[in-house]
């Protein structure tokens, strides 16, 4: 079971980290701020939450895994709250010529 469970952090894991560097590409390659801005946000929340599932068999205790669902409910929280004021911002400034 133990096996497994390995396997199961190590794909969850990878993938998570896979979706960081997407993230990473799109904030590169995009042409504008809300783009880059969009590709990020979307893809740093669900490579967070594949590590956070990938690593929740690997914790030793209930009280671990509830700490580590808080950290990425505290990230998304802030994720999105930075991710909204940056959009209006952008957004008061208008269109750069």
């Amino acid at each position: 079971m133990s096996l497994a469970l390995d396997f199961f952090t190590i794909a969850c894991v990878s993938v998570g980290a896979f979706f960081f560097l997407a993230g990473t590409v799109g904030l590169l390659r995009f042409p504008d701020s809300l783009t880059r801005l969009h590709a990020l946000t979307k893809a740093d929340n669900l490579g967070l939450g594949l590590v956070v599932i990938g690593l929740l068999p690997q914790t030793g205790s209930l009280l671990g895994g509830l700490k580590l669902i808080l950290v990425w409910l505290m990230v998304m929280l802030a994720s999105a709250t930075v991710s909204q004021m940056m959009a209006r911002a952008m957004r008061r400034q208008g269109p750069k010529r």
